[in-house]
């Protein structure tokens, strides 16, 4: 089971500080949790079934961090366990001139997964108050009112059938740092690389206050964080894992019964 300090009981603030980074669980390396990922893999395929069959709830995952945490890596290696059939990806990008002429939650709203699907968030909703705080594109009294606005919303959508988990990818700057040096000289990956993302890093201090009161404020019975530990990626991808494990199987999902004296058919012979 994943370690609960990596999330807080709601009204407890988070700490980024008090997290470590790299924490590994005690284990040496990506082969000790070959095994249990591999369970994981197989535990979540089942109960992604199980889901759909149920048809009467959807889970979202909200995936955030700073650049080269690791959203893309832990879509392709995490949630990858997942039948790509019954999953809906979204980015959010800048938001388009349509959307920015309605609330800043009508865009995410219309992301949602329908029931018996499972949606992940590429950033999310909450890009409203980290980025659009830290770089002041709004007013404070804007951002502010927000974090209500978002509590709102997620109780809306846990009230009819969507199960949220929200995941912030944490890294320290020291591994950035080797991040983004990997991807000025590595050549299949300099197509990543954004001077954009070296404005961002210069705002790191800012960034995390912002984070850390997003997570504390948003952290509801409803709709709980999980600050992941993202320095190991084999890490990374065991602890996303086990909560998704953890969550599902809490959900109560169960496959609908069959149809009355269902042995008694019989197959015909053609």
């Amino acid at each position: 089971m994943t370690d609960h300090a990596f999330t807080r009981k709601p009204g407890k603030r988070f700490e980024l500080d008090a997290i470590d980074p790299g924490f590994t669980a005690g284990l040496e390396g990506k082969k000790q949790a070959e095994n249990r990922l591999e369970r994981n893999f197989e535990r979540l395929h089942e109960l992604q079934e199980m889901l759909y069959a149920d048809g009467s709830r959807a889970l979202l995952i909200v995936l955030q961090a700073m650049d080269t945490a690791g959203k893309d890596g832990t879509i392709e290696h995490a949630l990858g366990a997942f039948n790509p059939q019954g999953v809906q990806v979204t980015s959010f990008k800048v938001p388009t001139e349509e959307e920015l002429a309605h609330d800043f939650l009508w865009r995410i709203h219309r992301a949602v997964p329908r029931r018996g699907m499972v949606g992940i968030f590429n950033r999310s909703h909450y890009e409203d108050v980290l980025v659009v705080r830290v770089k002041k594109l709004a007013p404070e009294a804007v951002w502010r009112r927000r974090y209500d606005e978002i509590n709102d919303f997620e109780r809306l959508l846990g009230e009819n059938g969507v199960t949220i988990v929200k995941l912030f990818l944490h890294i320290s700057p020291e591994e950035q740092a080797e991040r983004l040096r990997e991807r000025q000289v590595t050549s299949d990956k300099q197509w990543k690389f954004n001077p954009g993302d070296l404005e961002d890093r210069k705002l790191w201090p800012d960034f995390m206050r912002a984070y850390e009161d997003a997570l504390s404020r948003c952290n509801t019975e409803h709709a709980r964080w999980w600050v992941v530990p993202a320095n190991h990626k084999w890490y990374r991808n065991l602890a996303v894992t086990e909560i998704l494990v953890e969550t599902l199987e809490s959900m109560g999902l169960r496959y609908p019964d069959p149809i009355p004296d269902i042995e008694g058919y019989v197959i015909p012979e053609v």
